[in-house]
């Protein structure tokens, strides 16, 4: 049975704040977890006592000993530059995204039941993005500011067959706040539009772990896709009074976050010293459209149609961790993240390419606590963008496109 200190500190995980919208992974997917997933380049399948494997790896939640409570922060600070041909005139326009660092929070909680079950909560973004250009920039008729704000309450449950086998079942609660601005270039003169929702939806996910030995051990994870169906304000403003003036009206649309499978290989070479590979394939291609409608029509449209078309893609990485003695860990990862943006599907809401993370991290751990500090720096390719019908460039490219992450970690075992 729980006790009275065992539902204070779940009621503290499920009473965290939301976290913000971050660029992380590729398209608009966040791995970043904990610091010691980010310094392992999110190879971390197979911690040992780690209340972050709900995350990561829920079957591996039975690796846990005890009980323990955990907190994570990762600043990202994405940084990049675009141009755009200019559909009137043909010329080259120049600028930069309005840097937005943010921050994402993970917040976890894992309790041994008994000698085979467990029981673990986490709060963390599964998805979320923000991305800002000029206000008065010609990319700002496809999107000057865009925010994904996302997250997931994932309450699991995780049993220990034997020796080799854990597998673990889980429900997500996902929540998902929606806001897009644009400018509208009409004849009269440029119209500030904004779009912002907010939506629950159901999901759930299920993990595997397999012992070959005690030094070979892999694991799958399979997370469901999530379709929110947003009811959202719309607002334009600055169309003149003889037209109507402001305009307000309710928008009415579907955001589907893709579902996605994990498998992982952990190889342990001594007490002291492991490795992880790790590939993550998302079906982005359920990503296939943003469509939004009007409940009354915006200087004579019914919504604001935005095919998409995303492709699937894979995600990998290798993280490694040797223990330099009883309390401190070094830790290091690589991942290479697949870009699944078409030309004709690109735009200015998630405006990157493939993505290559580099990461180093050092973590204390003694009997009671872990404290885990990471820095890493996310290479971002640049991405074509091809101009649609509402927007003032016929084509664009953005470039130079990179991210500084810095993250920390303290986890409480009881």
């Amino acid at each position: 049975m729980f006790s009275k200190k065992h539902f204070t500190i779940m009621g503290l995980v499920c009473a965290m704040a939301f976290p913000g919208a971050n660029a992380g992974a590729e398209g608009f997917a966040i791995n970043e977890w904990s610091a010691e997933g980010v310094a392992m380049g999110g190879a971390r399948m197979f911690a040992e006592n780690d209340a972050a494997n709900i995350a990561y790896n829920p079957a591996s939640i039975t690796k846990v000993q005890g009980e323990a409570f955990k907190q994570s922060a990762v600043y990202i600070s994405p940084h990049g530059k675009y141009k755009a041909v200019r559909k009137d005139n043909g010329e080259i326009e120049e600028g930069k995204n309005v840097v937005h660092a943010g921050w994402a929070p993970g917040n976890y909680y894992v309790k041994q039941l008994n000698d085979r079950e467990w029981f673990g909560i986490g709060l963390y973004s599964r998805f979320g993005m923000i991305s800002e250009f000029e206000r008065d920039s010609i990319v700002s008729s496809n999107a000057f500011f865009s925010r994904l704000n996302g997250a997931s309450l994932t309450p699991t449950y995780a049993r220990k067959f034997d020796k080799k086998w854990s597998a673990a079942v889980g429900a997500e609660v996902n929540y998902a706040g929606l806001e897009l601005q644009k400018n509208v270039f009409a004849p009269f003169g440029t119209v500030a539009t904004q779009t912002k929702g907010e939506s629950w939806a159901l999901g759930w996910n299920a993990a595997a772990n397999y012992a070959f030995d005690a030094k070979n051990e892999i694991g799958v994870v399979y997370r469901s896709k999530v379709t929110h169906t947003m009811d959202a304000d719309f607002r334009g403003y600055g169309i003149p009074a003889g037209l109507g003036g402001d305009h307000f009206t309710k928008a009415h649309g579907k955001v589907t976050l893709p579902d996605s499978w994990a498998i992982g290989y952990n190889h342990k070479f001594d007490d002291r010293t492991r490795v992880e590979l790790n590939g993550t394939y998302t079906k982005w291609s359920s990503y296939d459209a943003l469509n939004i409608t009007f409940d009354e029509p915006f200087l004579g449209n019914a919504g604001s149609p935005s095919p998409k078309n995303w492709s699937n893609g894979w995600r990998y990485a290798i993280g490694a961790e040797h223990k330099l003695s009883d309390k401190y860990t070094i830790m290091g990862g690589y991942a290479y993240d697949e870009s699944s943006i078409p030309f004709d599907g690109a735009d200015f809401i998630v405006p990157t390419g493939a993505r290559r993370s580099y990461s180093l991290g050092l973590q204390y751990h003694d009997k009671k606590q872990t404290l885990a500090l990471t820095l890493g720096l996310i290479d971002i390719d640049g991405l074509r963008i091809k101009g649609h019908e509402t927007d003032a460039y016929s084509e664009a490219s953005t470039h130079d496109n990179y991210a500084k992450v810095f993250g920390i970690s303290y986890q409480r075992n009881f």
